[in-house]
């Protein structure tokens, strides 16, 4: 008996075990199942219909700003973080030699002009001179028609006395001199003739504006206006100066980087999905985008529209060589660009480089393939440099209308455009 009571009490933990263990172990299996259930659910109702990545970053336009033309910095008008308008000035080169050069063109102008003119003037001056000598000629041949009439009467009266031969002499040598006149004067008609056609050869077919001559010298006025124009180096675009390497005094060449100017209000995200996302995504499909510099106060929206020619490890700049040595596969990312909304970029301006999280709803599948994207023509455009086009014809224009000796000619929106030129070259001068 006192061996049964001795092992009822060890014997009993191992039949019941330890019901707060089991019901532990009970709970986290049921919550792991409900999660899974859950996860499963949530990936097939919603999950499975977007395709996301962390690898995303905002992309612009940046503009580099260089000089047409080589010179002497004298006045930097911006610096690194200024917003700056297209149009607005960022640079101004020294325009002496410019000027100089243009002053001279100008001149030049002038004169070509006054040339071509007197060209035209002689035309109708060699014109008379023709008129002139053909007049002489038929007053020579008329001359001598008469004598050699003269002659034929006589001849026959020398037989019969009426007429001597000293007189019927002197009629032949008159005639003989008639004919040499009219020899004389057939060579200066024709003189005055080739003379005519020479000099309506530089002048036929065309007008004074319109002559070689002038549209080669105004040719050298518009290059050398535009040289002083560039002097100034304008913004071609909105957007915010960054990387300003010019300094005062600098001689810069033409092409030398001075600047950027980089376009933030037409941003937009290259997201780079790894190579097996790509089979679902379509042209137009909806994009919601969150930025790490403002994290869930904002939320932004765009569409994919266009795909990246190549992989990010094909354009690097040491690309990888995968048919040498031991391998190993990688999988590799294509950039897809998401266009932005404007009114959300203008309420929650961003920055070029900065991270993006991407998730495309791949649920509609109507789109066209990212392979079969088409080019939607010139995607940018700046009318900067239309005005100094324009001042540039009006003050060609201008030249030549006051060598001919007439109003000038207008030119569409030209005195606006010659306005600003002329308000760039007093400021260039440092004119008031």
């Amino acid at each position: 008996m006192s061996q049964d009571n001795s092992s009822s009490p060890a014997t009993a933990p191992a039949k019941n075990g330890n019901p707060q263990r089991k019901k532990g172990l009970t709970t986290v299996a049921v919550a792991l199942i409900l999660g899974f259930g859950a996860y499963s659910a949530y990936e097939w109702l919603v999950g499975r219909h977007f395709e996301k990545t962390d690898n995303a970053y905002v992309q612009a336009n940046v503009v580099q700003i260089t000089p047409l033309v080589s010179g002497t910095v004298r006045a930097i008008h911006v610096d690194d973080t200024d917003a700056v308008k297209a149009g607005q000035k960022l640079v101004s080169l020294d325009p002496v030699d410019a000027r100089m050069a243009l002053d001279q063109a100008q001149a030049q102008l002038g004169q070509t002009v006054r040339e071509v003119r007197t060209l035209f003037a002689n035309n109708a001056t060699l014109q008379a001179q023709v008129r002139s000598r053909e007049a002489d000629l038929l007053r020579a041949r008329s001359e001598a028609a008469r004598l050699k009439d003269d002659v034929g009467r006589r001849e026959p009266l020398v037989a019969t006395g009426a007429v001597g031969k000293e007189e019927l002499e002197h009629a032949r040598a008159q005639l003989k001199t008639a004919q040499a006149a009219v020899a004389a004067a057939e060579a200066a008609a024709e003189a005055a003739r080739e003379q005519l056609a020479s000099s309506q050869s530089l002048t036929d077919g065309t007008s004074v504006e319109q002559h070689p001559n002038v549209q080669r010298a105004a040719a050298r006025v518009r290059e050398t206006f535009l040289a002083v124009q560039r002097n100034e180096l304008v913004a071609p675009v909105d957007g915010w100066v960054a990387r300003r390497s010019v300094q005062l005094g600098q001689r810069v060449a033409a092409g030398t980087p001075l600047m950027s100017v980089v376009g933030l209000q037409q941003a937009w995200v290259d997201a780079n999905f790894k190579e097996g996302q790509l089979a679902r995504l379509r042209i137009g499909q909806p994009v919601t985008l969150v930025a790490d510099v403002y994290g869930d106060k904002a939320e932004f929206h765009g569409k994919v529209v266009g795909l990246g020619a190549g992989t990010g490890a094909a354009f690097a700049v040491l690309p990888a060589q995968n048919a040498t040595g031991n391998w190993i596969k990688v999988v590799q990312r294509v950039p897809v660009r998401i266009a932005l909304d404007a009114k959300e970029l203008a309420e929650h301006p961003l920055r070029v480089g900065l991270s993006m999280n991407v998730a495309v709803d791949v649920k509609d599948q109507s789109g066209k393939p990212l392979s079969e994207t088409v080019a939607a023509g010139s995607a940018t455009a700046t009318k900067v440099f239309e005005d100094q086009d324009r001042a540039a014809d009006a003050e060609v224009q201008r030249i030549i209308q006051s060598n001919l000796g007439r109003a000038a000619k207008p030119v569409a929106n030209a005195p606006k455009a010659v306005a600003k030129a002329h308000r760039n070259t007093d400021a260039l001068h440092g004119k008031a």
